[in-house]
């Protein structure tokens, strides 16, 4: 490393440690690596290396799909699947614990994001379960969980981000996602059953409220079949993910008007949130970008994949080295400031051991989906805790047997690849 790359390298872990936004710190310590190279010759390529980031088709899908969540769920639609869920799955062995999971996991369909998935659900259960005596550490826990699944099972906006990086197919990555999206909710709502078995008194079953099947599929079809539209077009090869996306926006206002609220003040809201929250991301797409640049024209990229290589690491013992990495990154940023940091320099170390960009793309997002609820700084703990007003101690002790299940899953991606691989290669 020259002497300037360790001067960027400093400057970047000083703004980090100082708390400036981390794609920032990014693009600060990309700029100084480009100086160090080439001076103000080497920026004359920014303007280029900038526009071409931000300039994607697949990119406009993330405004897209922010935007038809923030419309079912301000409009009411949202908490009105919950409760058509909650009759089906809360008289099961943990009652609204596994509406919870089953309800992040509808949500994830269509929000795209960890912490907007875990808000919402947390925002609609925590005072249900508080009022009929819920244990709150096994309250607080199934919800900051249930959240990770928002970036899991697709439509994700990491994994949007992660395409953009590597020049992977969306639409595989989507599918890839499916299966370990469906066997994590599965373990989730498997030991909460078991728990609750164990110890009826903390999770009691949900009474039945009287309505019938009619009522809850009132509840539930439509927000269930808007989901089928929007990812069945993906996959079927009708749409790619941005059409899709903007049929779902079209379905999800046509939702808003005939089961919710659907006036000014909810769109002028979905759109403001979806503007502030689209910015956010497109800029660290392009702190990502610069970096990504930066690497490559200094050689650091091409130099650290070499020397990775040259330590004679075996495939198994590679992975297992990255999954250490990511839990650690994971207890102190989040996960698209994960994916902007480390991708650009571990992309060119995939392609030479030969590991499928798709499957790993499933894999980097369930280890995201880890950091998102290891202590100190996992930010749906925060979230939970936020909304809930508990401890956060509670909220980081119920998401520890979650964790582990997390841990499960990683296992068995390594051993059976073909898990987030058999879908894609249906497309």
């Amino acid at each position: 490393m020259t002497a300037g790359a360790a001067i960027a390298a400093c400057v970047f872990l000083v703004l980090l440690l100082a708390g400036f936004w981390i794609p920032f710190a990014v693009a600060v310590g990309a700029l100084l690596l480009l100086w160090d190279h080439g001076g103000w010759n080497a920026f004359r390529a920014i303007g280029l290396v900038s526009w071409g980031s931000l300039n994607s088709f697949t990119l406009t899908a993330i405004p897209l799909f922010l935007l038809m969540a923030e419309i079912l769920l301000r409009s009411g639609v949202g908490a009105r699947a919950y409760r058509g869920l909650g009759r089906v799955t809360g008289r099961l062995p943990g009652g609204l614990l596994q509406t919870n999971i089953a309800g992040c996991a509808l949500f994830a369909a269509i929000n795209g994001s960890s912490v907007a998935t875990a808000a919402t659900i947390g925002t609609v259960a925590l005072p249900e379960m508080r009022a009929r005596g819920y244990d709150q550490r096994m309250a607080a826990g199934s919800l900051a969980a249930g959240g990770t699944l928002g970036i899991l099972i697709p439509p994700s906006i990491a994994m949007i981000v992660y395409a953009t990086f590597t020049e992977t197919s969306v639409s595989k990555l989507f599918a890839a996602g499916i299966l370990p999206g469906l066997a994590m909710t599965g373990m989730f709502m498997a030991f909460i059953a078991w728990r609750a078995l164990r110890n009826p008194a903390t999770a009691p079953r949900a009474v039945p409220d009287g309505r019938g099947l009619g009522a809850m599929a009132g509840d539930l079809l439509p927000f269930v079949l808007l989901i089928g539209l929007v990812l069945g077009s993906i996959y079927g090869g009708v749409a790619t993910p941005t059409e899709a996306a903007a049929v779902g926006v079209l379905g999800g206002v046509a939702l808003a008007a005939l089961f919710g609220r659907c006036d000014a003040e909810v769109l002028g809201a979905s759109l403001a949130a979806t503007v502030r929250t689209t910015a956010s991301v497109l800029f660290i797409v392009l702190a990502a970008a610069l970096l990504s640049y930066s690497l490559g024209v200094t050689g650091i990229g091409r130099a650290v994949a070499e020397w990775i290589v040259g330590l004679g690491l075996p495939r198994l013992g590679f992975l297992l080295a990255v999954a250490v990495l990511y839990i650690i990154l994971g207890c102190f940023i989040d996960s698209l400031a994960m994916i902007v940091i480390t991708v650009p320099l571990l992309h060119p170390v995939l392609l030479a051991y030969g590991i499928d960009p798709v499957w790993f793309g499933v894999l980097l997002v369930v280890l995201i989906e880890m950091g998102q609820i290891t202590p100190p700084f996992g930010i749906n703990l925060f979230v939970i805790q936020g909304i809930g007003g508990g401890r956060f101690e509670d909220v980081a002790a119920g998401t520890v047997p979650y964790v582990a299940l997390m841990g499960v899953l990683i296992a068995l991606l390594l051993a059976f690849p073909g898990m987030a691989l058999w879908l894609p290669g249906m497309l």
